[in-house]
């Protein structure tokens, strides 16, 4: 690989990896905040806007970060793969645009509103700008997972006499059913790490043994992820994908799924493999004898770039998803039992669970991204194709290293803030207005 185009691909990897880590928070917390303002108006009971508050101000921290690394990232379209934001701006370009509306016009003020508006609100109205906040952070996602799903399965374009694309279909974009799946199993991942974290902030308050009522209800806050629409998709428009992400290197019936084993791509083999006979063609396929293509069924060329990366990240997100649910069903029934509150044990798991949730989603969107390779756009242009071509590896190597250290930074700062909310506690009062 060209050692320019390694250091883009490592360049952007690591600017979209840390900005993500704000905006599966800030989806993730903003229905939950809506049920804590539901539950005041329904209940009138004031530790629900108590609670609302203090997780809007973890909200805002979190938003103003995702907005401070998000904005380098439009720019590296430019700087850094500029061939890519030529061909197909004409197409992404939309729902960039409308992404940038949604979050700064809608998010933004509304979480405004929430946050120093709610003296002069009627307590529908602060009911209201919880719920906006919620849309505008919802519709501000699912306009970049649309601009993802085009790259991975486009839709809606022609090719210019110039050599790019242009968008033909506004709607065929939108309704792209790659990116309705995708966001489905994108928000569920969202709402999987806000769960987690309000719950590992209320097992900490109740083993702290402070605002003990406050980390009940956290606690308790808890939703579950779903779905596997999205695999069925890879296997009927990337079915060389899938065949990487299960290091299948022979296809054929009643092909078996890998719970544990080493990928050997130059022998195209599994060490050490424990296998469950026939499930990958039910899950793909419905049918237990239905025919899964292995990559020994595609040309070389077309494989992803790194299978064992992908085959592990592929494996790791589904590993921690089924831990996650495991310790839900756990949770939920020494809550039904009464017995969760007083039980250190689990306290302990839900508080050291919180980290997960963002290896989680970040190893899912690695799987995403590695198993499209080595396509930029799948079938339109090659990753190889679309870097800019006279900004030298040097120079890409220097900035990353720049933004390396601004955003060891600004993840100091983001850690310094938040553990000065949760130890200052949900009680404060509502900020007057100006």
């Amino acid at each position: 690989m060209d050692s320019a185009l390694l250091v883009h691909r490592l360049h952007f990897a690591f600017t979209v990896t840390f900005h993500y880590l704000f905006p599966q928070l800030t989806m993730g917390l903003a229905p939950l905040i809506v049920v804590l303002k539901t539950l005041a108006l329904r209940r009138n009971h004031e530790i629900y806007n108590q609670a609302a508050r203090f997780w809007a101000r973890i909200f805002g921290i979190n938003f103003v970060l995702g907005v401070v690394t998000g904005l380098p990232m439009e720019f590296q379209f430019g700087t850094n793969w500029s061939h890519f934001s030529r061909f197909a701006g004409g197409v992404i370009g939309q729902t960039l645009a409308l992404e940038g509306m949604f979050a700064f016009f809608l998010e933004s003020a509304f979480l405004g509103l929430f946050l120093y508006g709610e003296t002069r609100l009627s307590p529908k109205g602060h009911w209201w700008s919880a719920v906006a906040v919620f849309l505008g952070s919802w519709l501000s996602g699912f306009f970049i997972v649309a601009t993802d799903a085009w790259m991975q399965h486009p839709v809606g374009y022609v090719h210019s006499g110039d050599g790019s694309v242009q968008l033909s279909s506004f709607w065929q974009l939108l309704l792209n059913p790659w990116a309705w799946w995708q966001y489905a199993h994108t928000m569920s991942g969202a709402a999987v790490t806000g769960a987690f974290v309000m719950t590992s902030v209320g097992a900490f308050y109740l083993l702290w043994g402070q605002y003990q009522e406050h980390g009940k209800l956290f606690t308790i806050l808890q939703l579950f992820p779903t779905g596997d629409g999205q695999g069925r998709l890879l296997a009927r428009h990337q079915p060389v994908t899938l065949a990487a992400m299960e290091a299948l290197f022979e296809g054929g019936p009643g092909a078996p799924l890998v719970l544990i084993g080493q990928p050997d791509v130059p022998e195209r083999k599994i060490d050490n493999p424990v296998l469950v006979p026939k499930i990958l063609s039910f899950l793909t396929y419905r049918r237990w004898e239905a025919e899964v293509r292995g990559l020994d069924s595609f040309p070389l060329d077309t494989w992803p770039d790194n299978i064992p990366l992908l085959y592990y990240s592929y494996h790791i997100m589904v590993g921690l998803g089924t831990i996650f649910i495991a310790i839900m069903v756990v949770a939920v029934f020494l809550l039904w039992r009464g017995k969760l509150f007083d039980a250190p044990w689990m306290l302990w798991i839900l508080l050291l669970s919180l980290p997960f949730p963002y290896i989680a989603n970040t190893v899912g969107w690695m799987t995403a991204e590695i198993g499209r390779q080595p396509w930029l756009v799948y079938g339109l242009m090659r990753t190889s194709d679309g870097y800019s071509k006279r900004v030298s590896a040097g120079n890409g190597l220097f900035t990353l290293l720049g933004f390396m250290g601004m955003y060891t930074v600004l993840g100091m700062l983001f850690l310094f803030l938040v553990r000065r909310e949760i130890e200052n506690g949900p009680v404060a009062q509502p900020e007057a207005g100006h």
